[in-house]
């Protein structure tokens, strides 16, 4: 007669000899070391009965609490409480403050400075109608500001168009 057991880690059915009960042997699905479980001795095991009653009040917890979730992911308004206070209004900058900006935006684009040149990109959203006015400034005249002029005509460009879109 053999022995009938599942490994307690893999849960791999193993059959072991009556002469391995008790003992440990290595699991041949996970290698781990198991407890061969002994079949002498006739001791009953005291087992407790399952109460229905619990597993269905489990199950209805597990229910009510998907379809609480469901309905919190549906609601499309956000509920009630503090609110921020409305913003205080941007205070005008000067058109060569922004032009300053507008053009340290661009030259740190060029140097791959993309942290820095986002944080600069911020600085002018804020003001979008004047931006854009200098923007188009820079971008319609024939001769470049001297601090983009080392950087090539199409490049510049494309980053012109990148920063005005963000402005708007």
């Amino acid at each position: 007669m053999t022995i009938v057991f599942h490994c307690e880690f893999c849960n791999k059915k193993i059959e072991a000899p009556d002469s391995a009960g008790g003992k440990k042997g290595k699991c041949p699905g996970c290698h781990k070391r198991v407890h061969v479980p002994s079949i002498e001795g006739d001791e009953e095991l005291k087992l407790a009965p399952r109460d229905e009653e619990d597993l269905h009040r489990q199950e209805q917890l597990i229910e009510e609490t998907q379809l609480l979730t469901q309905n919190i992911l549906k609601e499309k308004t956000a509920p009630d409480g503090p609110r921020q206070p409305s913003a205080a209004p941007i205070p005008k900058i000067s058109d060569e403050m922004l032009m300053r900006n507008v053009i340290t935006y661009l030259r740190q684009m060029a140097g791959g400075e993309l942290d820095a040149a986002k944080y600069t990109a911020k600085l002018i959203t804020p003001h979008s109608r004047q931006a854009i006015s200098v923007i188009d400034e820079i971008a319609l005249s024939d001769m470049p500001d001297s601090k983009l002029a080392d950087i090539p005509q199409q490049v510049l460009s494309k980053m012109i168009k990148q920063l005005r879109s963000q402005v708007l």
